[in-house]
């Protein structure tokens, strides 16, 4: 075999699997909704092993961010420690929204790929492209109110260390 046919063998397996996952999400997505729930799974992946799935759970939680990514990661970090996430992959069913791309930026994450975009997204009422355009602009520009208030708390007015310098010491941090 020659490294050209090697690589493409590779590229196909790489296709073949990303389908294979996208799929499951996709499968996960689609229980849910058939109980209640949002459109919405995904399927962490390490080493080629699914290691966790989720579904999006906020109907039956209440909690806004109990959304299928985060609850993939979680569930990674619950059995695996958080360290299992670094390099792994994300299979979404659709476009993760800025939360949970953040954690898995976060989280060290190493690819994620999803089925459904935005754009597809948008005639349902779910997709986030919105949220993404306002994340884009300054700051003092965003629909939400967000500042820098520097204040000193309690102990750093007695004396004691600034909070991050605080967590430096306590954790021997240079």
């Amino acid at each position: 075999m020659t490294a050209t046919d090697e690589h493409s063998a590779r590229t196909m397996d790489i296709a073949d699997a990303t389908n294979r996952f996208l799929r499951q999400a996709v499968a996960l997505a689609r229980a849910n909704v058939d109980e209640g729930g949002r459109p919405f799974g995904a399927v962490v992946v390490r080493d080629g092993e699914v290691i966790a799935t989720g579904v999006n759970e906020i109907h039956r939680s209440g909690d806004i961010t109990d959304h299928a990514e985060l609850l993939a990661l979680r569930a990674v970090a619950r059995a695996h420690g958080s360290d299992a996430l670094k390099g792994a992959a994300v299979y979404a069913s659709g476009h993760p929204c800025p939360m949970c791309l953040a954690a898995m930026r976060m989280a060290g994450v190493g690819s994620v790929a999803y089925a459904y975009s935005n754009a597809d997204a948008e005639p349902f009422g779910l997709s986030t492209a919105a949220i993404y355009d306002d994340l884009r602009r300054p700051l003092g520009e965003q629909s939400m109110s967000i500042r820098h208030v520097p204040v000193a708390d309690d102990a750093t007015a007695a004396g004691d260390d600034e909070l991050y310098a605080h967590w430096a010491q306590r954790n021997r941090r240079p």
